[in-house]
């Protein structure tokens, strides 16, 4: 059993050994005990602490006041009435609810509880409603948030005070109380003050609690945290090279891939309407990143962020792959990863494209419409050094399904379908300035580099709508390239 910290001592009386009650005057237990409660007073001179009402037991006198609840927290009180006995500074015994045969083994008492129920459950802790646990550790903990706080005056609006400061990436944020960042932090096993990543443009050291504290203002729950923390890290990875994707004029924004298990665990989607909105999990987990990245990072519009046009991908753009029913293997597994691990992928890309085919019902045909699609990212003319996030839908999943088609034979057929003559996109090649150079009129083109192209599985299951998503123009060895880290807890 544990020992009695120095906070907890402080509360009781000097050397003290013997029995604490706590309990509650809202609990039918509490009440029913009573006459317990005033016999073990009489005997054991026992301690009670309530937690509503001081003047509960009326019969009892003495007893104390832990309305405030920090004794209750201190003792990790669940349940009311709780039954403790302190021997030498130690808890060595604890009873919750009321159970006589139990009770009265504890204190010795063979007469206790005379006349009474031989049982009854007891009810919740105040120390354990909603929201309370965040508050006390806030107030009591060990560990105290090292956040600056900001004080906002009684009659200021916090919402309109996040824009006028420059908080919010133009929507409403949640306002992060110090209870809801605790309630945040829990989500993790993860310590609030471990460094994660040196975040750009500004190269600020980012924390979990800094983490936490952006997921509240982007509406996360605590059990997305460890999918945040993730992404955040990856985006500090240097190969991922979040500075540029912030200088470029390009329309690049950290596009956020999840795999494994914790998709069902927190709920994201990976069916209808997959890259839309109206998703918590989806939605929040993007735009934590990228409030992370403001807020922390010092990236902003007009600042370092110098996109000519942008995307609406730019407030948080996560999505999930659908993996259950999916013939091909994962994003994380392509990448290394075991189907158990959960993982986080990043990637850098611009704006969602349709790719419309209902037609091809063999997986020859879908796959040169799917190339002739892709031919057009960035540029019709760009090869080499382009990238790509491809977004097959079930309806064009099945058609490779039924043709018994794997990933590696699909890369390969879409591959020689993505190759091209130099000569046919060089500069100036069918009345058009933009193009390859000269030089390389001769040589056959491709038009991804080694790990250019990503396929991922997703959608609902009606339609037969895929999607390719534009990688940064400056991918490659030169720029960003996709980074995959587990999920840690």
């Amino acid at each position: 059993m544990p020992s009695i910290s120095s906070e907890l001592r402080s509360l009781l009386p000097a050397d003290f050994h013997g029995y604490i009650a706590v309990v509650k005057r809202d609990c039918e237990t509490c009440r029913l005990i009573e006459p317990a409660l005033r016999e073990l007073n009489g005997s054991l001179g026992l301690l009670i602490y309530s937690q509503d009402d001081p003047e509960f037991p009326e019969t009892i006198p003495q007893v104390r006041d832990d309305s405030a609840l920090e004794l209750s927290y201190r003792l990790e009180i669940e349940v009311v009435p709780t039954l403790l006995r302190i021997d030498g500074g130690r808890e060595t015994e604890r009873l919750v609810g009321w159970k006589r045969a139990d009770w009265r083994r504890m204190t010795g008492l063979p007469a206790l509880g005379k006349g009474l129920i031989d049982f009854s459950p007891g009810c919740g802790s105040k120390s354990v409603d909603p929201g309370m646990p965040e508050k006390l550790a806030y107030k009591f903990g060990d560990t105290p948030l090292k956040a600056r706080r900001i004080e906002v005056a009684g009659l200021e609006d916090e919402h309109e005070l996040a824009f006028e400061r420059g908080w919010s990436d133009g929507l409403p944020v949640v306002p992060p109380t110090e209870a809801r960042v605790l309630r945040m932090l829990a989500g993790a096993r993860r310590a609030p003050d471990e460094i994660i990543g040196i975040v750009p443009p500004d190269n600020v050291p980012c924390s979990v609690e800094k983490v936490a504290i952006n997921a509240v203002m982007a509406g996360c729950k605590p059990e997305y945290l460890p999918v945040a923390l993730a992404a955040v890290e990856a985006a500090c990875r240097d190969e991922f090279c979040m500075h540029g994707v912030l200088a470029t004029t390009y329309f690049a924004a950290p596009i956020i891939i999840v795999n494994g298990p914790i998709r069902d665990t927190i709920g994201m989607n990976w069916a209808h309407n997959a890259l839309g909105q109206g998703n918590r999990a989806n939605s929040t987990i993007g735009r934590a990143l990228q409030l992370v990245i403001r807020n922390v990072g010092g990236g902003r519009p007009g600042g370092v962020d110098r996109a000519t046009l942008g995307q609406p991908g730019k407030v948080g753009f996560c999505i999930a792959e659908r993996e259950h029913d999916s013939f091909w293997e994962p994003l994380s597994v392509e990448r290394g990863f075991s189907p158990d691990e959960s993982t986080v992928t990043l990637f850098a890309g611009g704006g969602v494209h349709p790719i419309a085919d209902q037609k091809s019902r063999a997986p020859e045909s879908l796959t040169r419409s799917l190339a002739l699609s892709l031919r057009t990212v960035m540029h019709a003319k760009s090869y080499g050094g382009a990238s790509a996030l491809l977004v097959i839908s079930p309806e064009h999943m099945r058609v490779f399904r039924e043709a018994g088609w794997s990933k590696a034979r699909f890369r390969d057929e879409l591959s020689q379908h993505l190759t091209v003559a130099g000569r046919e996109v060089m500069t100036g090649a069918d009345g058009v300035a933009e193009g390859m150079p000269a030089r390389l009129a001769d040589n056959r083109l491709s038009k991804f580099g080694a790990g250019g192209l990503l396929i991922i599985h997703a959608g609902g299951a009606a339609g037969m709508w895929s999607a390719v998503i534009s990688g940064w123009a400056a991918s490659g060895k030169h720029g960003s390239l996709p980074v995959t880290i587990a999920i840690k807890p």
